[in-house]
């Protein structure tokens, strides 16, 4: 149980000069914070810049992307193995023409 306060307490109003301390400590505190939310900012800006000037590329995959196996064009996987016939046989690239004054025949411009 708590027994009861006998004697008053004495409540001391802060002066003026703690007044005005707590209120300079409190706008100290507040501009510090304000400034280094500047600063980290401003610090995470200067690094997203440097991020994009630099080159993304990663020299890694240029080796990796080297070293590979070339890719087979994608085919339909029952075609292959033969239990459904090819929707295309084999597809062929058009013969190329022949330029060459030589092969064809054709005098040559200079001549």
């Amino acid at each position: 149980m708590v027994e009861p306060i006998t004697a008053p307490q004495h409540f001391v109003p802060p002066t003026a000069r703690e007044l005005r301390s707590q209120a300079v400590h409190r706008l100290q505190v507040g501009l510090f914070g304000l400034c280094a939310m500047l600063l980290i900012v401003g610090l995470a800006n200067i690094i997203n810049d440097r991020t994009r000037l630099i080159d993304t590329s990663d020299p890694i995959q240029q080796v990796v992307a080297v070293d590979a196996k070339p890719k087979k064009a994608s085919s339909d996987p029952l075609a292959d193995i033969g239990v459904v016939p090819a929707a295309d046989p084999s597809p062929s690239a058009p013969p190329a023409p022949m330029t060459d004054p030589e092969v064809t025949g054709a005098p040559a411009d200079g001549q």
